[in-house]
């Protein structure tokens, strides 16, 4: 009499192993995904930092009388206007959200290229702390907020205390 009382008590133990386990999985599944993302979001803030210093190298070897932003990212790879190229990336990096080499270009009315942005829409992980040329990046609501871009006046502004 005592062992039927005892009969579903294995599959109950099994049944709850196999609960907790998926839960765990799951757990480390999310960590996971949000490791990969922060990876990411480490490699746009790379790859955009590369990018704005690009375009204050070509802005700063222009020659004179010279355009002297990009019309195309292509420019940077390859600066003609003087004798002898000029390379201020080696490559156009993919953006490392979409994995595409497409990026949001900011322009001014000539069609010239002041800055660079992603065409992701998703949200940070990253909200605050970061470098001083990124600080406007700071509680950005998606990884476009995030514009990589250099305006001829930021190479005035004077160096605080």
């Amino acid at each position: 009499m005592q062992r039927r009382r005892e009969h579903g008590f294995t599959y109950l133990s099994l049944m709850m192993a196999v609960l907790v386990m998926g839960v765990a999985l799951a757990a480390l599944g999310e960590g996971w995904r949000a490791a990969g993302q922060r990876e990411k979001e480490a490699q746009l803030l790379f790859a955009g930092q590369q990018m704005r210093s690009a375009l204050v190298q070509y802005y700063l070897h222009s020659p004179p009388g010279a355009v002297r932003h990009p019309a195309s990212l292509e420019e940077l790879l390859e600066d003609r206007r003087l004798p002898g190229m000029r390379r201020y990336l080696r490559r156009i990096e993919a953006d490392p959200l979409s994995g595409k080499p497409e990026w949001g270009l900011v322009r001014d009315a000539q069609g010239r290229i002041y800055g660079v942005h992603s065409l992701s829409d998703a949200r940070p992980f990253k909200q605050a702390n970061f470098r001083r040329a990124e600080r406007n990046f700071a509680g950005a609501a998606k990884y476009s907020d995030w514009v990589f871009m250099f305006a001829p006046g930021q190479l005035a502004t004077p160096a605080g205390p």
